[in-house]
């Protein structure tokens, strides 16, 4: 497999690896409960005693309370002490998602950042409570599993082929790397240097607290399982603390969320020869609920009512309705599709669940008396469909597509029906029907006109559904166990024959998904632009003639799309290629104008899901792409000379004046051609511009540079060198606007020279143009970007940049790039740094090699010159 394939799939290794675990998990899950059917299972769930329910909930609370300890002393690791209420709700809001949803650096951190953020903490100062945290929890696992598996060691199940048959090698190992870090902190020889990592330790009592607090939060993790088994159990604490940290070990391993179904089978293998399945498995669901699901409510309901009163209090200080609808105009957009979202997902999940399970036998009685069979049979089928089609939908709700919208309320309808007719569950349709109201006046935040699914599957959404379906096949295996495989179940149709119903509509959904994967309706719809009209162009040209700028000229190309602001005052031009919306430099006009250009520009590509890119963005406008959202990568810096300064006197200047008296020694001498006059000599201009291609081997750029072709070439002066009386040489000129009564700036495009050209003739016109130029009147003179110079090449610069100066210092068999520098360095010119603005991750490579496909115009002319 090729390296680019494999750097394609690497971001799908990890969920695959983690869908492969829990597809075994659950293989195991069922192997181990193939005997039992559902009905025992609830059985043993419902058996709790208050007092085990009671005193579970204590230990969580008393778990919870210890887990604060985490962030206590990360606190004053890092010297920032807060009141103590506030480590104990991040902590408990941050652990309860991570423990749910698993992730934790992930899921745990960005909750901590929220709130330690709001609190005035730096970024700098919440990582390290995170590494803080995340390594405490793993030195307590270490230190307390090392402990008890050593101690207490457990028999290896004799299906795993290991050189030993219990735990203790497995306990030595696990002590050590906490002993050493005891070691390493009682030594207090810090800070520690690894390579150029820095690490500076705790002291030795704060570690030593580490390792005591995270060994008691898992010793109290594992008593609130223990309060929940069967009194009748024949396990012991330390037995079943031993299985407790072994599951928890492959739970975090796996990275499957929460460990769902990894740490359960591994409980299943180790403690069910002294606990039947049954009531092992209704234990842990009861342990998922009490440890997992209500600590996450609970901790969701606490952020939501911090938020809320957060919320309350800003608007309590603002002065006016007006400003409270703006605040709402703001964040509902971006609240309510999420939130329909998750709410979509959760009701195709009922939808799925119910279809695998078996309805109230006397509803189903009841709708036996009057409603046909074919009604109810095509009603189950349906629901399942309509579920499987919500759980896919909420990523489309959650990139707010229009197109999702619609499908949606149309699915919620379906769903309701469906779950009236195949078991009058008037529950769940009333269910569906108070998220179909909620929704149905939300189409205003679904405007992206976009395809279904036009942005993909992460693999995190994909890690959701394909879990989500894994449940349903597990529950309907459970609910009817191995009738549910019974091939003669295809064709059996009776009320009573629900297994039949659940098969066919389980074989329904596997078409379905396998149709979705199919025809990829995850593409984008192709945006609906065309080229500028003649009354567009009409309007470009006079802010071309009007910008202070030189770049705005690459407009009178025609070969990019252009946007007007609403007055008429400035313009923006873009190209589209793929997913990137690429604007050519900077929008042109006021600062007003720019502003409301750049907002529009974001808006338009937003419809279409498409990527918003600013290539050659000039610092001027940096704060403005900032608030866009979008992030900001150097890519070169571009030579500007400043002409009233500009001469060909002096020693410095030795090697420009030599340039110039070779070149006229030769006969050639330099020109202006004004607009009038390029009509007449355009024929020659372009047979110099057709032997210049053939002897570079080269073809036309596009985009961000100029082209031959005569409507543009008429609506330049001429810079021309001749020789003989015939044109040897030739450069379009570039004329800035005024500003404050003053030409800004003056710059050329194409340069093109017949092969009988004198050496250096390129040179020599740049030498001419900037002393004409300087005559004129004119402040400066644009040599244009010199690509990845000034980039950092410092090990602490980020990652983009090192691999910028790489290319330019040792790039030269495929662009000279630092010649291009040194060329340009003649003239004494001003550097400054141009930018891509566009969003982060990895789009910016992807973005930059579609502006690489727009300027060779095609993919043909990327590899090709």
């Amino acid at each position: 497999m090729s390296a680019p394939v494999l750097t394609r799939l690497k971001p799908f290794f990890g969920p695959a690896l983690a869908l492969a675990l829990l597809a075994a998990a659950v293989w195991a899950i069922s192997a181990q409960l193939a005997q039992y059917n559902l009905d025992e299972i609830m059985a043993s769930l419902f058996s709790e005693t208050d007092r085990d329910v009671l005193l579970a909930f204590g230990l969580t609370a008393a778990n919870f309370i210890v887990l604060a300890g985490y962030d206590i002393l990360a606190l004053s690791y890092i010297g920032h002490p807060l009141p103590p209420h506030r480590p104990v709700l991040a902590s408990f809001a941050g652990n309860a998602f991570s423990n749910t949803i698993g992730l934790s650096t992930l899921a745990g951190s960005t909750v901590r950042y929220r709130l330690y953020s709001s609190w005035g903490l730096s970024t700098g100062e919440i990582a390290k409570i995170v590494v803080f945290t995340t390594l405490t929890l793993w030195l307590g696992l270490f230190s307390i599993g090392g402990i008890i598996f050593t101690v207490r060691p457990l028999p290896l199940p004799d299906w795993i082929t290991l050189p030993f048959s219990t735990t203790r090698p497995l306990g030595l190992a696990l002590l050590v790397p906490p002993a050493l870090y005891l070691y390493a902190a009682a030594r207090k020889e810090t800070p520690w240097r690894i390579g150029k990592l820095t690490l500076l330790l705790p002291p030795f009592k704060s570690a030593l607290l580490q390792v005591a607090v995270a060994s008691l939060d898992w010793a109290l993790a594992a008593a609130v399982l223990y309060a929940l088994l069967p009194p009748w159990a024949n396990v012991s604490f330390p037995l079943l603390l031993g299985a407790f940290l072994l599951g928890q070990i492959a739970g975090l391993v796996s990275q499957v969320p929460g460990g769902l179904g990894v740490f359960e089978s591994c409980l299943l293998f180790l403690l069910s020869p002294r606990i039947p399945a049954p009531a092992l498995f209704a234990t842990l669901v009861a342990y998922r609920v009490v440890y997992y699901l209500v600590p996450l409510v609970l901790a969701a309901a606490l952020l939501a009512a911090r938020e809320a009163l957060a919320a309350r209090k800003s608007l309590a200080a603002r002065e006016s309705a007006l400003e409270i609808g703006a605040f709402l105009t703001q964040w509902f957009p971006v609240v309510v599709p999420r939130v329909l979202a998750v709410l979509a997902f959760l009701a195709g999940l009922v939808l799925l669940f119910s279809g695998a399970t078996p309805s109230v036998h006397e509803r189903l009685r009841w709708l036996e008396e009057f409603l046909p069979l074919g009604v109810l049979e095509a009603s189950h089928f349906v629901g399942s469909l309509a579920g499987l089609g919500l759980i896919i939908l909420a990523r489309g709700l959650h990139k707010r597509l229009d197109a999702a919208y619609f499908v949606t309320s149309g699915l919620l309808f379906a769903g309701i029906i469906s779950c009236l007719l195949k078991g009058w569950d008037y529950e769940e349709a009333l269910l569906l029907t108070l998220l179909l109201l909620a929704l149905l006046p939300c189409h205003k935040f679904f405007y992206r006109k976009a395809s279904l699914l036009s942005e993909g599957f992460t693999p995190g959404w994909i890690t959701a559904i394909v879990t989500a379906l894994g449940c349903t096949a597990l529950l309907g295996y459970l609910a009817y166990g191995l009738d549910s495989l019974a091939t003669d179940l295809w064709w059996a149709f009776a009320y009573e024959d629900e297994a039949s119903r659940f098969l066919r509509a389980a074989a329904g959904v596997a078409v379905a998904v396998l149709a979705v994967a199919v025809l990829r309706l995850m593409r984008s719809a192709r945006p609906r632009h065309a080229p500028p009209s003649e009354e567009d162009m009409t309007a470009v040209r006079a802010l071309v003639a009007a910008a202070p700028e030189t770049p705005p000229h690459l407009a009178l190309l025609g070969d990019k799309s252009v946007l007007l602001g609403k007055k008429g005052d400035g313009f923006l031009m873009y190209g589209i290629c793929g997913r990137s919306w690429v604007c050519m430099g900077d929008p042109v006009g006021p600062p007003a104008t720019r502003a409301e250009l750049a907002w529009r520009f974001r808006e338009m590509v937003d419809l279409y899901a498409g990527w918003t890119v600013f290539y050659q963005a000039g610092r001027e406008n940096l704060p403005l792409y900032l608030d866009l959202g979008l992030s900001l990568m150097k890519i070169g810096e571009e030579a500007r000379v400043p002409l009233p300064e500009f001469s060909l006197a002096g020693q410095a200047r030795k090697g420009l004046r030599y340039t110039r008296n070779m070149v006229e020694k030769e006969g050639a001498g330099f020109e202006i051609v004004p607009r009038e006059g390029v009509p007449a000599i355009l024929p020659e201009l372009k047979a110099v511009s057709d032997a210049w291609l053939a002897a570079k081997h080269a073809r036309e750029k596009k985009f961000s540079l100029g082209y031959f072709s005569d409507a543009y070439m008429l609506r330049c002066p001429q810079a021309i060198v001749r020789k003989e009386g015939r044109i040897v040489a030739f450069a379009n000129i570039w004329e800035g606007g005024m500003a404050n009564g003053v030409r800004q700036e003056l710059s050329v495009d194409l340069m093109r020279y017949a092969p009988d050209a004198p050496a250096s003739v390129m040179e020599y016109l740049y030498i001419m143009l900037m002393l004409w130029g300087r005559e004129q009147g004119y402040q400066w003179f644009n040599l244009g970007m010199a690509p990845f110079s000034g980039l950092e090449s410092h090990a602490l610069a980020p990652t983009w940049a090192r691999l910028g100066s790489l290319l330019y210092a040792h790039g030269g068999q495929f662009y000279n790039f630092q010649g291009l520098r040194r060329f340009k360095d003649k003239f004494d010119p001003v550097w400054e740094s141009k930018y891509l603005a566009s969003p982060g991750g990895t789009v910016p490579p992807r973005a930059l090699a579609n502006i690489a496909t727009l300027v060779s115009g095609g993919v043909t002319g990327v590899i090709a010159k």
